[in-house]
């Protein structure tokens, strides 16, 4: 039995009514009570629903498809980016096999895909060493920062800065990546991801340099 069906028996038995004595029901606890540990993947078990993973990779079939248009591309991104707000799920990217298609996203020649991209990786990032070193080992930080330096859109560009801030506070791979992948006089050539002033001066340097600079 799928394990996530197991538990959803459990809770079911556990909190159906009770016989009394008598042989009358007693009463399900209020509403406003806990009903044990039911999770968001139980229900959608009981009632035949997508668990979240399932709509995670779902979204990530509609951004690399080319019978999806750009407005549902882009809903898809928005839902995608709700999702990996909780670390669980910004966890299970990489045995979901997620991490590559959103990295390659970061070229994709619409600029709110790339920005939604970019968007995506700083939330999945944040305070998450797991998620920081997969970046690291997939080698998206130089992509991010050219990115940063060079694309034309405004908000893509803002987006990158975003994801880069997010990768390399507190993780000093990313930060070794990140001063290796910038031009000169963007950086020192050691920076401690954990100096917050030192990171916050990188990353107020990229958002006063004009769009498209190289």
């Amino acid at each position: 039995m799928d394990p996530s069906m197991n538990k959803l028996l459990k809770w079911s038995v556990t909190n159906s009514q009770q016989q009394n004595d008598d042989g009358t029901a007693t009463a399900p606890p209020p509403a406003d009570q806990p009903r044990g540990n039911l999770t968001p993947d139980m229900i959608n078990a009981l009632f035949g629903g997508p668990t979240e993973a399932d709509l995670m990779k779902a979204a990530m079939e509609v951004l690399h498809s080319d019978e999806s248009d750009l407005e549902n591309k882009l809903i898809a991104f928005d839902n995608f980016e709700q999702l990996i707000e909780g670390i669980d799920n910004a966890n299970n990217l990489e045995p979901l096999g997620l991490w590559s298609p959103l990295v390659q996203l970061l070229k994709h020649e619409e600029p709110d895909l790339r920005r939604y991209a970019a968007w995506c990786i700083g939330t999945a990032v944040q305070n998450n060493e797991k998620a920081q070193d997969k970046l690291v080992v997939l080698n998206a930080i130089p992509t991010l920062a050219n990115m940063a330096i060079t694309d034309p859109n405004a908000l893509a560009r803002k987006k990158s800065i975003y994801a880069l801030s997010s990768a390399v506070r507190n993780y000093q791979p990313a930060m070794n990546e990140l001063v290796k992948a910038l031009p000169e006089g963007y950086s020192a050539e050691k920076v401690d991801s954990g100096d917050m002033e030192a990171v916050d001066a990188i990353m107020d340097k990229l958002r006063e340099t004009p769009v498209g600079s190289e």
